[in-house]
């Protein structure tokens, strides 16, 4: 028998696949070969798993970008760059109905994910484009808050687009290239650029 945190992960990756909405409790319990009153026994219901399951999810991506950040911590436009990798890796299981099914029939757990994004992350990156324009590696005219607007805040909406998914077109590195490492590279000053591009052509 699994225990709870086996249990959540599952769950997890079968709602990332197919949607919070399209996999049932009775598909979770056939194909861990388990009752649903097992499952009952241990949570009130289905949207109680979905927000525990998130929660694991955010759990382990805050950790990871906590490592980045630390690990980064002299240059920013770098760690901007790593939670960008971060975030697209773990999209990349992402089904394109997961977010959507999440918004229409569970808004308060979709809550726990666009708090996540808007209260952590984007509070995160428009420090660090700050720190990076403080410290000379953009240039003083970008307005960082447009350009957070443009480009750094709309990652889930170009990725998860109504009739695209890229992910199925292209590399979790292609999409970093293009819809942020390009654009960091654009907005850095010519001192960051001569000293640091091999960050941008790798």
């Amino acid at each position: 028998m699994i225990n709870k945190d086996q249990f959540l992960e599952f769950a997890l990756s079968k709602f990332l696949k197919f949607g919070s909405k399209r996999f049932t409790l009775d598909d979770l319990a056939h194909e861990l070969g388990i009752s649903k009153k097992t499952i009952y026994e241990n949570f009130k219901g289905k949207e109680e798993i979905i927000r525990e399951s998130l929660t694991t999810l955010l759990n382990r991506l805050r950790s990871e970008i906590n490592q980045c950040v630390e690990k980064e911590k002299s240059d920013p436009i770098l760690t901007i760059i790593s939670i960008y990798r971060i975030g697209l890796d773990t999209f990349k299981s992402f089904s394109p109905n997961f977010l959507r099914s999440l918004k229409k029939y569970y808004p308060n757990v979709y809550r726990l994910f666009n708090d996540f994004r808007e209260r952590e992350v984007s509070v995160l990156v428009k420090d660090l484009l700050s720190s990076a324009q403080d410290k000379g590696q953009i240039r003083q005219d970008v307005n960082l808050s447009l350009t957070y607007q443009l480009y750094f805040n709309r990652m889930e909406h170009i990725l998860y687009a109504e009739k695209t998914n890229f992910f199925e077109k292209f590399t979790p590195e292609e999409l970093l290239n293009h819809v942020i490492i390009n654009n960091l590279r654009g907005i850095s000053t010519k001192s960051y650029l001569d000293k640091n591009d091999s960050v941008f052509l790798s």
